[in-house]
């Protein structure tokens, strides 16, 4: 094998494929990137055994072949040469390994037989659609903050996606909750997405999709899924990774719907007057919100550091309540909406709150209460 490449072109794939390899691993070849010439291109594959990538791009081939070598070394080494250079890759050198070469630098790493690597893509997944690239990114920008991060509630730990009827209409709707704050985000049902049924996505392989839809310049990317697996395809980048197997829990018993008592105010002011009154709150992450008819209070007081107030015009007509929330929560949530003002409904202070973006109905949060 030997080909040359571009060295911001192979920084670019290599950064894609090396974030998939897991730092620690007890098997070997599972640290390792595998690297195939082939005559139309060059093959970068990496996995974890949960998740599989595979990037082609082209390269001037020499010689065909393949090896697999060690992803975060490759990594560091093209991310230090130098900005413009070509860079050559040849398997095997004299002692077997591989060789990095680029104007006065040299390297030589070892390597183990792709015979080793695993494949875990290759399988039939029958539901095929086709999503634009900005409305992706939306859907996980909006939920993926409530995932859950807490290994024992495994079947929290990724985003719920399935078709739902919407009155006549049929949507997408994406879900993720953490069981301190839930995001629901609908958007239309892709054709092709009918007959899906729920599927949990894994939280890495939601984070890796992001990354690599930053990156990429394609318009819309195609999503096939089973039972077990699901698989994202955008242009010479395929992502297959597989699902979460859990039962995810009934939602929508979650999300009030008998909130009476509405606030609505600015987006902008409420998230500035809360990231102020923050300060003083960062060890207990506690702030206390007390509705009014003209405004609201934001309060958060520490034995240790102080106190801190900030009142915000809004509009209120019910009896004033107080209720108190994780300031880390709310400012996730107020992140996330894109007009200016939101609304805030409640049915008391210990009860879940409803937060709406007043300029888009397709997205609904729920945030549970904290005591202060």
């Amino acid at each position: 094998m030997r080909f040359t490449i571009e060295r911001a072109k192979l920084l670019k794939t290599l950064s894609h494929v090396q974030s998939i390899v897991e730092k620690r691993n007890t098997i070997p070849v599972l640290s390792n990137v595998k690297i195939e010439a082939m005559e139309d291109g060059i093959s970068f594959k990496a996995t974890d055994m949960d998740t599989e990538i595979t990037e082609i791009v082209d390269a001037k081939t020499a010689e065909t072949g393949a090896t697999t070598a060690p992803a975060h070394m490759l990594y560091d080494i093209v991310r230090k040469l130098s900005d413009g250079s070509d860079v050559e890759l040849t398997f095997p050198d004299e002692k077997g390994q591989l060789t990095i070469a680029s104007g006065r630098s040299k390297f030589s790493l070892s390597t183990i037989g792709v015979e080793d690597f695993p494949v875990i893509s290759g399988d039939k997944l029958p539901v095929n659609f086709a999503m634009g690239k900005d409305e992706l990114k939306d859907v996980i920008d909006r939920t993926q903050f409530a995932v859950s991060t807490e290994e024992t509630r495994y079947y929290l730990n990724g985003l719920y996606i399935h078709a739902k009827n919407e009155g006549e209409a049929k949507v997408l709707r994406v879900v993720a909750t953490d069981g301190h704050r839930l995001a629901c985000v609908e958007s239309p049902l892709p054709k092709g997405a009918e007959n899906m049924t729920g599927v949990i996505v894994p939280r890495k392989t939601v984070s890796e999709v992001r990354k690599l839809l930053d990156d990429s310049s394609t318009d819309n990317i195609t999503i096939a899924l089973s039972e077990n697996k699901i698989r994202f395809t955008m242009e010479d980048v395929i992502l297959t990774s597989k699902l979460i197997d859990g039962t995810y829990p009934d939602y929508e018993r979650v999300i009030p719907t008998d909130n009476d008592k509405v606030l609505e105010l600015g987006v902008k002011e409420l998230s500035s007057a809360v990231d102020r009154v923050s300060v003083v709150a960062e060890r207990t992450r506690a702030i206390k919100m007390i509705t009014n008819k003209n405004h609201v209070t934001i309060t958060t007081s520490s034995p240790d550091l102080g106190s801190a107030m900030e009142e915000v015009e809004a509009k209120y007509d019910s009896e004033s309540l107080e209720i108190g929330y994780n300031f880390r929560y709310l400012l996730d949530i107020l992140g996330e909406v894109k007009g200016e003002n939101v609304k805030i409904s409640f049915a008391d202070g210990s009860s879940p709150s409803v937060i709406h973006d007043t300029s888009d109905a397709s997205a609904i949060y729920v945030l549970m209460p904290m005591r202060v």
